[in-house]
C-alpha cells in the first residue's frame, strides 16, 4: 500500500513538472555582436514553436512569449542566423546574452550590360526583354497580379495535383498539416511579416514551416508560379503565395 502511494505521488509530481515546463511566460534577454560585444539593435527574434516575433531595441534587449524547450530564431543582415533552445535559467535571469557572429562575404565581379536603344520604336519594342511571369502574389492585396499572359493550364495543373494522390503538392501539404497551420499565424504577426518582407533567402520560412528550400520551390512550381517570381520575390510574397496555394488546395480537396 505504501509503495502504491509513493508511486501515485511520483506520478502527480511528474504531471506538475510537465505542466510547469509547458507554461508560457515572457522571456527577456540581450543580443550582442560576438566580435565587438556591443548590443545589436533591430535583430529579429522569432519563436518558432508559437509563431510570434519581436525585434531588439537600441540596447539589444528584447522580450518574447515562450515556454521551456521552445526554439528562438535570431536573424540579422550580415550575421549568421542562430537558434537557441529556451531553458528555465533564461526565465530566472533577465541578463541572458545571445551572441551573433558576422558573416564573411566574398565579393564577386558583376558585369552590367546596359540595354541600348536605337531610337526606332518598332525595333526597340521587339528587342525589349519579355517577362514570362504570369502569376504574382502581392503582399497586402487580396488578389493576385498577372504580369504577361496567364498560362491557361494554371487551373488544370492545380486540379491535377489534387486528383493525383502521388503528386508532390498533395504529399507536401497533406503530410505537414501542423506546418501548414502556421501559415495563418505567420501572416497575422506584424513583426514576422516585417522580417519576411526584408528577406529573400527563404531561411526564416524554412525554419518556421520546417520545409526544405526545394520543397518551397516545388510547391510554387506545382501551383504554377513562374521562375521569375520564385527567384525574385521576397519571403513575405513567397509566404502569401504558399498560403494562397494551400487555401486553394483545401477547397479543391474538399470537393473531391
Amino acid at each position: 500500500m505504501r509503495i502504491f502511494f509513493i508511486g501515485l505521488f511520483c506520478f502527480f509530481s511528474l504531471i506538475g513538472l510537465a505542466q510547469e515546463d509547458s507554461e508560457t511566460s515572457t522571456i527577456k534577454a540581450i543580443v550582442k555582436n560576438a566580435q565587438s560585444n556591443l548590443p545589436m539593435e533591430s535583430v529579429h527574434v522569432v519563436n518558432l514553436n508559437q509563431v510570434v516575433g519581436t525585434i531588439t531595441n537600441e540596447k539589444g534587449e528584447f522580450s518574447i512569449s515562450a515556454a521551456v524547450n521552445d526554439t528562438l530564431f535570431f536573424s540579422y543582415l550580415g550575421f549568421k542566423s542562430q537558434k537557441i533552445r529556451v531553458t528555465n535559467d533564461m526565465f530566472k535571469f533577465e541578463n541572458t546574452e545571445i551572441a551573433l557572429t558576422e558573416l564573411a562575404y566574398a565579393l564577386e565581379e558583376v558585369i552590367v550590360r546596359p540595354y541600348q536603344l536605337t531610337g526606332y520604336l518598332e525595333i526597340d519594342v521587339k528587342n525589349l526583354p519579355i517577362n514570362n511571369a504570369y502569376q504574382y502574389s502581392i503582399s497586402g492585396l487580396s488578389v493576385g497580379y498577372e504580369g504577361g499572359n496567364k498560362n491557361p493550364s494554371a487551373v488544370t495543373k492545380v486540379l491535377g495535383a489534387i486528383l493525383n494522390p502521388a503528386d508532390l503538392l498533395r504529399n507536401l501539404f497533406g503530410k505537414r498539416p501542423n506546418q501548414m497551420r502556421k501559415l495563418r499565424q505567420m501572416k497575422e504577426d506584424d513583426k514576422i511579416r516585417d522580417l519576411l518582407a526584408s528577406k529573400f533567402d527563404r531561411e526564416t520560412l524554412v525554419e518556421l514551416l520546417q520545409l526544405e528550400k526545394m520543397d518551397i520551390q516545388d510547391i510554387l512550381n506545382n501551383c504554377n508560379y513562374s521562375q521569375s517570381f520564385i527567384t525574385t520575390a521576397n519571403d513575405l510574397q513567397i509566404l502569401d503565395a504558399i498560403s494562397s496555394c494551400y487555401e486553394e488546395f483545401k477547397v479543391l480537396n474538399r470537393k473531391k
